[in-house]
């Protein structure tokens, strides 16, 4: 009885929807626009780190050498 009068009005924590604070709520696909969008700049920044770039290149020119180019 003392719970059913304390609850009066008010939800209670198990009622209450769970609230994600970052990101879609579970189930949702976001598109894979806006997913490249958001996955571009860390790329860009990884790559400007660690020499991301250069490494690319010496593996696209040793695939050139491979194929006879």
């Amino acid at each position: 009885m003392a719970e059913a009068l304390r609850t009066r009005g008010r939800r209670t924590p198990a009622a209450l929807p769970a609230v994600r604070p970052f990101g879609p709520p579970r189930g949702d696909r976001r598109h894979p626009l806006v997913a490249t969008a958001m996955v571009l700049p860390l790329a860009a920044l990884l790559v400007v780190l660690f020499g991301g770039w250069e490494a690319v290149v010496a593996q696209a020119s040793s695939v050139g050498v491979m194929l006879g180019r």
